[in-house]
Order: structure tokens, then C-alpha cells, then sequence
């Protein structure tokens, strides 16, 4: 008999789930995490001041060039040295990626994931987004539709709980939330006169996975409320805003069926082709380097879009030569992204006798408008924004020493708005990650050979988005407008998808949906891999549904003896 019931490889935003909803059901859950523990008390920074921290809490060059650089380029506010133990030492994982296709694959491997380091917006998807493959022929059908997911979607609300207003946008549906983020007064003037000028567009409090308020589920976790310090990328010691560590991997721990197993490299999937079944994983000490494996009657695959997709490619055998679960020869295929880099800012004149309370983790957002309420765009799909309207200029461009330099910083600087779009990725087979064919990472495992570039779509929709994002700049007032229209490479976003889509045929897709692979009726995928197309809102929302229905699904096939 095998060790475990399941076996859920990683720990983050969708494997906190898997993990939480199985131990509820009552299944022996293992989790195999290839990175390091987290200890709140001893490894969040959140509770140190800047000057407390060793050098300021900077990262020498030296380790920013050899270490860090793809980090560095896309999200450099995150890297500190206080946080550096968060995120991937690249020289240690290495990837290749075709000379003019760049490709920003910003990792971090330890308990909780990304769920650690993402930037908590929680949007849900709206009904299109599950017909739009099929509705203009890009990609495939999602074998599910808006309403198989709405009652998951309240289900990890009720946990997770975002702040948020209610709207009812038929693109953005309303969720569970709690009470919004304020706006500033600058939004406030921004809102009002964007509505005015554009009546088909709207501007809302950014939806965010924070803790306003608390309930007995919460607290009984050692969650509390945010305390809107805005020191969100040293880890949240209040538990408040939402994580792994604070919420699905706590509540799992408690049901006494866990087991979780840090610096334990998943290398591959075993099948057993006389019962066409995942047998189990084998995985690599992250420390000593030492093989080992692990039995369960079934596999939960939730390491993020590309290290699953590397996973599987890896699990090569008789039966599948391309790869586990692989026949379909798409696993490594479609890879998405959000396409960012179109947008605006400018200065707004006026209101200098008001200012805001606090440091918000978020700001607004513009839902997506482009065709839905704005027909006839030289594109398909489309994008949303997300910004920020605040008193900026404390300390910026203000040379000088003693008096003269205090005086002139009692004061901050004028309003600054400006909000950048994500827009939607089309799935394309061409964009894909690969096993490169003899370079291996530290573990000795294949290294990542990436291949993706915005097609003419996703360019039409960053110039759109520039544009626009000007159009309503100037209604609002504002001066000084300077335009974005030069999209990120791919991985920018850091909401990389579609490596081993769901879909109705077998024939062209990994997964069927229950996020279930066709070939292999025990194996479940239910992080960005199973993607089939990538909306424009930030995708975290949707993993935690779509993992809580699939796992829930999982126990049911499983004590029916159908795997």
C-alpha cells in the first residue's frame, strides 16, 4: 500500500489549497516543497526598521549581476537583503531562452510559494473569459464555464476574504468582500472625471486579499487585520494579507494529517503501466542530494506553470516518451503571460490641501472595457488597468543639506496618476518550455529552454492601452502625460499559464475539467499550467477555485474507487 492517499507537489498558492481541502476531507496528505521552511517569527523583515537592517537592507551589485539579474529588471522594490532568501539564486537554476525572445522567469522556491510574494489582486473571472477560445478560435474550449466555478469562487472567498465594493460589472463579477481600501482624493477626482468622459468605462478600489476585518476562522489561525504598513514584500507577520503560511497550510496542519517535507526537489512522476496510474514521485534533497521517493494514490501537480510542465516533461517512459500524461504533445506547450508595459502618468493640478491616511497595499483598477462596453477594437481580448493616484515628491528632487533641504521637505509634491495595463495573452502552441537536451541545473535535473514572444495581437493591445491610458489622463486634467507603449518582455507579469491546458479532447489537451489529465486518471494539475486562455485579471483568484474544486472532486472519485 502507498504511504499517502495524495501527494501534493508544492506548496504555494494552488498547493496550499490542494493540501487544506484534501486534510479536510480526511484524506493522509505528504507535500513535497522543494525550497526551504518559512518561520514567520525569525525569517519576515516586516517587523525590522530600514536602518535596523544589515546595509540598509541593500543588495550589494555584484549579487544583483550574478545572482539576481532577471529579478532585478522586473521586480526590484521586492529585492532586499532582508528578502533575498525569498527568491531563486539564478546560477543555481539556470534557463536558456532563442537570442531575441527574452523571457523573465522570476522565481521563488520555500514554503508558501509565490503565495509569499505576489501582490494579493483577487479578481474573478467573468463568464466570457471561459468562452472566449471558443467564441473567436484561439485556443481551445475551457471544458468548464463561469458557473461551475461561482459557488468555488465563494467558497476560497469565505476564506481568503479580499476587500473590494460591489459593482455589478457583468465582466468583473462581485465577490464576498470586505470593506474597500479608501480611495484618495486624487482617485477620488480621477474616478468622477473618467466616468464622466467615458461612460463605458469604470474606476473601482483595487480588489485585494487583505484583511480588514477578522472572523473566528481567521483568528483561529493567528490571522489578524492589516495594520496598512505597506510592508507587504518583508512577509506579513499579522497574517493579514493572504498566504499559505498564514491560512491553507495552518488550517491542513491542524487536521493532523499532513505531512510536509521542505528541500525535497521533485524530479519526477512514476506510472505504473499496469494500472495506468502515477505511482508516485521521486524527488532530489535540495541539501544533500540524495534520491528518494514517495507512494499515494494520487498526485496533485501544483508547482507553477513551468516547473510542472518541466516535472512532467521529465517523467518520461515507455508508455509516454514525450513526457507523463503527454500524448496530446501539448504539456510545455501555450505558454501565456499577461502582456504589460502599456500605460501613463501624469501630474493632476490642484487639491495640494489634501492628503490620505496610511499606506494602502493597493490602488484602483480599470476593469477591462475593450470589447465588452467598446465594440470594434483592432484586436480581440483585451485588457484592464491598475494605478494609483498619491502626493508623491517628499524627498524626490529636492537637493540640499541642513534648513533649506528640511524646509523644503515639510511639504510632499503635487498628485501623481498612473495606471498600467495587463492585457490578455493569446494561446499560441509555439510559445512553449522545453528540456534543454544536456545542461543540467545544481540537482542535476534538465535546465528550462523558454520560448515565447508577444504575437501582433497582444502589441495592438499595449499601444491600445497606451493611448487610452492618455485619453483619460487628459480628462481628468492632467499634465506633464508621459506615454508607456513599449510592451515587457514575456514573464513580466509573473503570471505565467497554459503549460498543460485543460480542455474538451483528448486529443489536444492535457487535462479534462476536473483538472484531471486525460492520460493519467490519478494526476491532477490545478496551478497556471491548467490555464486555457489568461482573461486580463490577475489569475491567483481562480487557481484557489479551481484547485478547491478539483481536490474536493479528487476525494470523491478517489472513495468511489474510481482512482
Amino acid at each position: 500500500m502507498p504511504d499517502f492517499d495524495a501527494i501534493v507537489i508544492g506548496s504555494g498558492m494552488s498547493g496550499g489549497w490542494a493540501v487544506k481541502e484534501l486534510c479536510e476531507r480526511g484524506l493522509k496528505v505528504l507535500v513535497l516543497e522543494r525550497g526551504q521552511n518559512i518561520d514567520p517569527a525569525k525569517d519576515y523583515s516586516d517587523m525590522t526598521l530600514l536602518w535596523e537592517r544589515p546595509n540598509l537592507d541593500q543588495v550589494s551589485e555584484d549579487e544583483i549581476r550574478n545572482r539576481y539579474r532577471i529579478l532585478y529588471g522586473t521586480a526590484s522594490y521586492a529585492l532586499s537583503e532582508s528578502s533575498k532568501l525569498l527568491w531563486v539564486d539564478e546560477r543555481e537554476q539556470p534557463y536558456e531562452t532563442p537570442k531575441g525572445k527574452p523571457f523573465n522567469w522570476v522565481r521563488g522556491y520555500h514554503v508558501g510559494g509565490k503565495s509569499l510574494l505576489w501582490s494579493r489582486q483577487s479578481y474573478r473571472w467573468c463568464p466570457q473569459d471561459f468562452e472566449n477560445n471558443k467564441l473567436d478560435g484561439h485556443g481551445v474550449d475551457w471544458p468548464i464555464r463561469y458557473d461551475d466555478l461561482a459557488p468555488w469562487y465563494d467558497h476560497v472567498e469565505e476564506f481568503a476574504r479580499a476587500s473590494g465594493t460591489v459593482e455589478g460589472l457583468g465582466r468583473l463579477p462581485d465577490g464576498q468582500f470586505l470593506r474597500p481600501f479608501e480611495l484618495t482624493a486624487g482617485e477620488q477626482h480621477f474616478k468622477a472625471s473618467v466616468e464622466a468622459a467615458f461612460p463605458t468605462r469604470k474606476v473601482i478600489p483595487g480588489r485585494c486579499a487583505h484583511l480588514r476585518e477578522t472572523k473566528e476562522i481567521h483568528r483561529s489561525l493567528g490571522r489578524n487585520q492589516c495594520q496598512v504598513r505597506n510592508q507587504c514584500h518583508h512577509g506579513c507577520s499579522f497574517g493579514a494579507y493572504f498566504s499559505s503560511v498564514s491560512a491553507t497550510l495552518p488550517a491542513a496542519r491542524r487536521t493532523g494529517t499532513m505531512t510536509l517535507i521542505t528541500n525535497a526537489v521533485a524530479q519526477s512522476i512514476d506510472y505504473d503501466p499496469a494500472t495506468g496510474r502515477a505511482s508516485g514521485v521521486r524527488v532530489i534533497d535540495a541539501v544533500t542530494r540524495q534520491g528518494s521517493s514517495y507512494g499515494a494514490k494520487m498526485i496533485f501537480l501544483c508547482a507553477g506553470a513551468l516547473p510542472s510542465a518541466m516535472i512532467l516533461l521529465n517523467s518520461a517512459s515507455e508508455k509516454f516518451p514525450a513526457g507523463l500524461a503527454n500524448a496530446s504533445d501539448q504539456v510545455g506547450r501555450n505558454l501565456m503571460d499577461h502582456v504589460t508595459g502599456g500605460g501613463a502618468n501624469g501630474v493632476l493640478p490642484g487639491r495640494l490641501d489634501r492628503y490620505y491616511y496610511g499606506r494602502r497595499p493597493n490602488g484602483i483598477y480599470i476593469p477591462r472595457y475593450a470589447n465588452f462596453t467598446e465594440r470594434d477594437k483592432p484586436f480581440v481580448r483585451g485588457f484592464g488597468y491598475q494605478g494609483s493616484v498619491g502626493r508623491r515628491g517628499w524627498t524626490a528632487d529636492r537637493p540640499g543639506v541642513g534648513k533649506e533641504f528640511k524646509q523644503a521637505n515639510r511639504s510632499p509634491g503635487p498628485w501623481l496618476a498612473s495606471i498600467g495595463a495587463f492585457g490578455e495573452c493569446l494561446p499560441n502552441p509555439d510559445n512553449r518550455i522545453r528540456l534543454h537536451q544536456s545542461r543540467k541545473d545544481a540537482w542535476g535535473l534538465p535546465v528550462a529552454v523558454i520560448e515565447c514572444a508577444w504575437g501582433p495581437n497582444e502589441l495592438a493591445i499595449v499601444k491600445a492601452a497606451a493611448h487610452d491610458a492618455r485619453d483619460m489622463l487628459l480628462a481628468a486634467g492632467a499634465t506633464d502625460i508621459k506615454l508607456r507603449e513599449i510592451p515587457g518582455p514575456p514573464g513580466n507579469a509573473i503570471h505565467e499559464m497554459g503549460t498543460a491546458r485543460m480542455g474538451r479532447d483528448p486529443r489536444t489537451s492535457v487535462l479534462n475539467g476536473w483538472n484531471q489529465a486525460h492520460d493519467v486518471r490519478n494526476l491532477f494539475v490545478t496551478d497556471g499550467a491548467c490555464m486555457a486562455s489568461t482573461a486580463c485579471q490577475n489569475p491567483s483568484l481562480t487557481y484557489m477555485a479551481i484547485t478547491a474544486r478539483a481536490a474536493n472532486h479528487a476525494v470523491d472519485l478517489l472513495r468511489d474507487g474510481q482512482i
